[in-house]
């Protein structure tokens, strides 16, 4: 019965593999007769639909179609900052373009720092005498901080206003360790260094947590002053410091609560909404029968219509997101060597400037080290270099800046974090609570080590804390001599504390406030171009035309997703919560010996939109801890 088990696995195995071999080459030869002929991006009379479905990340993240085809979910949609920045300032000069109509009815988030830059942009659109809408069904504080830049801001009858400030749940794992038997050995450099604490602690040190508050309150800060200038009379504060009284005032109803302070302009549904925009944009052609239908341009289509001018000099811009690791991860993470070969591929290019975007809270001290050394090489060919920063430049991210001479962040721009830290787990404890017993021979005192199984020498541990402090010290040294600072001024800033953007640029880690637009274009003027005369250059790897196609089979651009309430807002919460821990376990249990630059408040505390796992993986991970506790 054994044997024949087998065989029968083998043949589902076998069968599944036909199947999904047979889907693929469907798809295949559907993309190969569609791209036969290019399709039609035209900009119609109307109104520019910025329909964010899903989050808004600095760099998305490839599309495996293999990948999808075989899962049991579809990933979370996830829309490029910058697309969605170039065709909202587009539209402010595009004579096509009406109005610019926000349907935030499935948006999952986006960075502090995004929001604001987009915020801005939709300023540029009513300076133009434009008129901007926002619908959504529920308004959250990174959501309400954008809607707030709208001259009409509706709101779902069923749907409500619940302004969240930055922060969170930060896991710690040090009591878990000790009844696993697991020996957590933790080395820093750093009096605030946090990131290290949750393996080893049951709660904040004093100093990490007094460095955190400081750094929520001021990224809190900047949300509630955008919200200020940009919607004076509403009651925004009031309403995020006692939601409660505001729900119970109007009755127990969420949505009346935010018309009477003044974060809603009117209450509707999305039909009613559609049609107040057919009034002033006009009907859709292609629709004439339904009133709800108005003439719109999607805002990927706007950019595909409007391509990006490739007149004069090119100013290179390369991507640096997520968390730094080793190889060729990416793109969404900042694999060490694929960054720099992608940097050194540019060095024939030409450039006349190079700007490093880095959003990312650091990671592996290699991983931003290698990317390090090929920026400078083009900094050797004596072009300006100019940094900035997205939602979170911290720790290893900061340390990619340095071969910077000026540096951008936005003022909610979560920077610093100058320190290292390194974790190595041993299970000599959990080896002995089953009873098994190790002795170990050596001829040296590092004969053996690392030991994972049998425990780390006192050699071992004084060894990794020298590193540890000697790879503190170099970064001490490059920001330094790149700040122009002594190191005693250093140590006034750095000790692994945090800091938003605007507080940076007081303490000298930061030269301007501004963003990616801004950053490219004091990068041309510091090579001497005028208007004109230069471009940006995107330094990435051409998109899979074939993974695009798939993509837009199986979500394209103007499919009707589920509208996110309560209950989908939740849902999304877990799924990241669930990933956060898988992360973090993995770094605990499985960490090797590498010395990391890595910030804990970003993304966690500070709100950053990261990518959203698919149902199936928050099952499997389920199953991996069900399995775990039950042992």
């Amino acid at each position: 019965m054994t044997f024949a088990r087998k065989v029968w696995k083998m043949l589902v195995a076998i069968k599944d593999g036909l199947v999904l071999l047979l889907i693929l080459m469907f798809f295949m030869g559907l993309y190969a007769l569609l791209s036969m002929r290019p399709a039609a991006h035209e900009v119609v009379d109307g109104a520019l639909l910025v329909k964010l479905d899903g989050v808004v990340v600095e760099e998305p993240q490839a599309f495996d179609p293999l990948a999808v085809l075989a899962s049991r979910g579809v990933p979370t949609r996830e829309h490029r900052f910058r697309d969605v920045l170039r065709a909202i300032e587009g539209a402010a000069t595009d004579d096509r373009i009406k109005a610019v109509v926000l349907d935030l009815d499935e948006f999952l988030g986006a960075g502090p720092a995004h929001t604001g830059e987009l915020g801005e942009a939709l300023d540029k659109v009513r300076a133009a005498k434009k008129p901007v809408l926002a619908h959504a069904i529920v308004y959250t504080g990174p959501t309400m901080q954008l809607a707030a830049h709208a001259s009409e801001i509706w709101l779902d009858p069923m749907g409500g206003a619940l302004v969240t400030g930055p922060g969170g749940t930060i896991l710690f794992y040090g009591e878990l360790a000790e009844k696993l038997g697991v020996n957590v050995h933790v080395y820093k450099a750093g009096r605030y260094k946090s990131a290290v604490e949750p393996y080893s602690r049951t709660s904040f040190s004093d100093d990490a947590r007094a460095d955190l508050t400081a750094l929520l309150d001021g990224v809190w800060q900047v949300r509630q002053d955008d919200v200020a200038k940009a919607r004076p009379k509403a009651k925004f504060a009031d309403i995020a410091k006692d939601p409660v009284a505001a729900i119970r005032a109007a009755g127990g109803d969420a949505a009346k609560a935010a018309l009477a302070y003044g974060l809603v302009d009117k209450l509707g549904t999305r039909e009613d909404f559609a049609a107040r925009v057919a009034k002033l944009v006009g009907k859709d052609k292609s629709e004439p029968d339904n009133p709800a239908a108005f003439a719109h341009t999607g805002y990927q289509v706007w950019n595909k219509a409007e391509p990006a001018k490739k007149a004069g000099k090119a100013i290179g811009v390369v991507t640096i997101a997520g968390e730094m690791v080793g190889g060729n991860a990416g793109p969404g993470t900042a694999g060490g060597d694929r960054i720099a070969a992608l940097i050194d591929d540019a060095l024939d290019d030409d450039l006349a400037a190079l700007v490093i975007r880095i959003d990312s809270p650091g990671g592996l001290v290699s991983a931003a080290e290698r990317m390090r050394q090929a920026i400078l090489r083009h900094k050797a060919k004596g072009i300006p270099i100019v940094a900035s920063m997205a939602n979170s430049a911290a720790s290893g991210g900061y340390y990619v800046a340095t071969p910077a001479t000026t540096i951008f962040a936005e003022p909610s721009t979560v920077t610093g974090s100058i320190g290292v830290f390194l974790v190595m787990p041993s299970v000599e404890g959990t080896l002995d609570k089953f009873g098994v017993r190790t002795e170990s021979l050596r001829t040296t005192p590092l004969a053996g080590q690392p030991d994972f199984l049998g425990g780390l020498s006192p050699e071992v541990d004084e060894i990794m804390q020298m590193q540890t402090e000697n790879q503190y010290d170099r970064f001490l040294d490059l920001v330094g001599k790149s700040r122009g600072k002594t190191r005693d001024q250093m140590l006034e800033v750095a000790e692994g504390r945090m800091w938003p953007g605007g507080a940076a640029r007081q303490v000298g880690l930061v030269d301007r406030l501004g963003g990616l637009n801004d950053a490219v274009a004091f990068a041309a003027k510091e090579a001497g171009l005028k208007d004109g005369e230069w471009h940006a250059q995107y330094i990435e790897p051409e998109p899979d035309r074939f993974a695009t196609f798939v993509q837009g089979l199986i979500a394209p651009e103007e499919e009707a997703a589920e509208p996110v309430g309560l209950a989908e807002m939740a849902v999304a919460g877990r799924d990241a919560a669930f990933a956060a821990m898988v992360r973090d376990m993995q770094l605990m249990l499985f960490s090797g010996p590498s010395v990391q630059a890595r910030c804990m408040a970003c993304p966690p505390l500070v709100g950053s939109a990261a990518p959203q796992p698919s149902g199936a993986q928050v099952q499997d991970w389920l199953a991996a801890f069900e399995a775990l506790a039950s042992r």
